[in-house]
């Protein structure tokens, strides 16, 4: 049952993203040429309603779906951590056309060649689990 749940909020996710054009390599081009608004709406959209949802979690004191308590810690705003994270981020999006979260609706869509990417995240994420522990927090 939990995972038809997480099935049924994935292709809602999915469908969502495909009819926003959020998945659309050209809006992305046309918000890295500073030539159209509709992919900062869409990210400011998401940045309001998350501000949104962290302010009903913390006044309600909300759980986890496991019934354990929702918390949030304080964050080391380092700089340059965040100039290199971000830099490494965005030069992924730009080269690729998508960012992480589209890339199994871009699949989906039919689109054979985000294989490429999603192998090409995988292999980011197990070479930060293995380096984990030397790189600076």
């Amino acid at each position: 049952m939990k995972f038809l749940t997480y099935l049924s909020i994935g292709t809602l996710f999915g469908i969502i993203m495909t009819k926003s054009q959020a998945i659309s390599w050209y809006r992305i081009y046309e918000m890295f040429r500073f030539d159209s608004f509709h992919m900062y709406g869409i990210i400011g959209s998401a940045v309001i309603l998350g501000m949104i949802s962290v302010a009903l979690i913390k006044k309600y004191k909300l759980r986890s779906t496991t019934g354990d308590p929702i918390t949030f810690s304080p964050k080391n705003m380092s700089i340059p951590r965040y100039l290199f994270g971000g830099t490494i981020f965005g030069l992924g999006w730009a080269m690729t056309g998508a960012c992480p979260g589209p890339i199994y609706t871009l699949i989906g869509n039919g689109y054979g060649v985000i294989l490429v990417v999603l192998f090409s995240a995988i292999l980011g994420t197990l070479t930060y689990g293995i380096l984990r522990k030397r790189l600076p927090h």
